[in-house]
């Protein structure tokens, strides 16, 4: 059986751990790989190696970071289609989705790649008689990012690119359901020259990441994951002294109002419902209908879904692939088999969905009781649930009133309807006729209540303060024959 190394000092390291975790193909339900889980030692030899080498890194003009980094994203786009293809082996993903994905990814290597100009600091002249004041960023050692499984390639690149760019040391440990496109962009990190130590992978689970948690090198933890596990990252981290920005769930919801172009609007739906299986913090899983659009639109979506190609990675016409383990699948067909809503689009039904495999084919659900699992629960696979109200008010009363606050969207001709919503609702990311608004890389990605632990959003300008620590330099080149003590305050005027 293949097994999955860890990445130190530049190289592949085996694992030495007792613990084997299983890596599946989601479309036959067969294990492909293991991963030989970190030990607690073996994650202390990565931030080692980090710490080791991180100074001379950091020393590094901010012209040769800024190189490495347009080396790596010329290496990522000449390596799309083997990312894409590794990707979508062990995810499940179609192949387009999976290309998709690391294209987005490399959004974030283009910004980071803007360094030199971001990582300005600014400068005052004679603040004071004689007195300069400036500030610079510096980073703040080795820091380390935790990745979910929905995106193995994008998400990392959220956080390493920025990250490294500003001069730390990395560790990232990825989900251990995909983990070999670390592996990948490990070496073409080390391809683009950076050098070898500053970039660590450590494989494992729950382990491993308590163990970045616990070690008082490891300076800040990104995370992207469930809501419980952030809170708990959050918790600890800090705790522990530790930065902290992490992701967690969502239930995001698209309202479309009775002016909307409704099969725009049932396109979106489906798009954004059943992309990657639903596996998607980002994905719309609740669509709002607003008074009397909501049977056409119901309809309209329905006829939409029995279109969908469901399949394996490999088949070139598949549309939707699997979910990504058998557990996964079996929890959100469990959805499915309660109460608090009308199945319209019973996904069970279809044949690829009794195996072999991970399938769940869509389902559409209507009418759905918001004191209901469909609304209250974030499912995370292939079903849509409709919520019907009567009016604009309440349909933002029930995206405010969520706990989680990722993104949502509004449909509407109406431009006065559209401004109100975005300055209205309580969400981090809003797009208005646009179901994923996932802020392009210039931006920054990050949710508001439940869906954010800590102060600082994920990647673009928020992601390169998280990873850098402000000093302010206030400076004096007096005349000597000036000189004089004076216990009093400093004075500024």
């Amino acid at each position: 059986m293949r097994q999955i190394p860890h990445w130190i000092g530049g190289r592949e390291v085996a694992g030495t751990g007792s613990r084997r975790l299983p890596v599946f193909d989601p479309a036959t339900g067969e294990i492909q790989a293991e991963v030989v889980a970190a030990t607690a030692e073996e994650v202390r030899t990565a931030v080692r190696t980090a710490l080791a080498v991180q100074p001379a890194w950091r020393a590094a003009s901010l012209s040769r970071r800024a190189e490495v980094m347009f080396r790596f994203r010329d290496l990522v786009d000449g390596h799309r289609k083997e990312i894409a293809s590794l990707l979508s082996s062990e995810h499940g993903k179609t192949v387009a989705d999976a290309s998709g994905e690391v294209a987005r990814g490399l959004e974030n290597a283009e910004f980071a790649a803007g360094a030199p100009h971001l990582l300005k600091g600014g400068y005052s002249e004679q603040a004071a008689g004689g007195v300069d004041v400036y500030s610079i960023q510096q980073p703040l050692g080795v820091v380390a990012g935790i990745a979910p499984f929905n995106f193995p390639a994008m998400v990392p690149m959220w956080m390493f690119c920025n990250a490294l760019v500003a001069g730390n040391g990395f560790i990232l440990k990825p989900s251990e359901k995909d983990p070999s496109v670390s592996l990948l962009l490990a070496d073409l990190l080390r391809r683009a020259g950076l050098p070898d130590g500053v970039f660590n992978v450590v494989q494992g689970d729950k382990e491993a990441v308590d163990a970045l948690l616990a070690d008082p090198d490891v300076k800040a933890i990104s995370f992207v994951g469930s809501t419980p596990v952030a809170q708990s990252i959050y918790e600890t981290g800090t705790r522990n002294g530790k930065r902290v920005q992490a992701l967690g769930g969502a239930k995001n919801h698209m309202v479309v109002l009775p002016d909307a172009d409704v099969p725009a609007a049932a396109d979106a739906a489906v798009s954004a419902g059943f992309g990657s299986a639903g596996e998607r913090c980002m994905a719309v899983s609740v669509v709002v209908a607003v008074g009397a659009v909501g049977d056409t639109l119901v309809e309209e979506i329905a006829t939409r879904i029995g279109k969908i190609r469901v399949g394996a990675a490999s088949d070139p016409d598949a549309e939707m692939g699997p979910l990504i383990s058998g557990a996964h699948r079996d929890k959100v067909r469990s959805y499915l088999d309660g109460e608090g809503g009308d199945v319209v689009v019973d996904g069970r039904k279809s044949e690829i969905s009794d195996g072999p495999g991970f399938f769940l084919a869509p389902s559409l659900v209507d009418k759905v009781d918001t004191a209901s699992p469909y609304y209250t629960d974030e499912i995370f696979g292939p079903v849509l649930s409709v919520v019907r109200v009567d009016t604009y008010d309440e349909a933002l009363k029930l995206v405010n009133d969520n706990p989680w606050g990722n993104g949502t969207a509004i449909f509407t001709r109406d431009g006065g309807a559209a401004r109100r919503f975005q300055y209205d609702v309580d969400c981090g990311m809003v797009g208005v006729n646009v179901p994923i608004p996932v802020p392009v890389a210039y931006y920054s990605f990050g949710g508001w209540k439940a869906s954010l632990f800590g102060d600082v959003h994920m990647y673009g300008p928020d992601g390169l303060r998280f990873y850098t620590r402000t000093k302010v330099v206030t400076s004096r080149w007096p005349d000597p024959a000036t000189s004089e003590v004076d216990l009093g305050f400093p004075k500024v005027r």
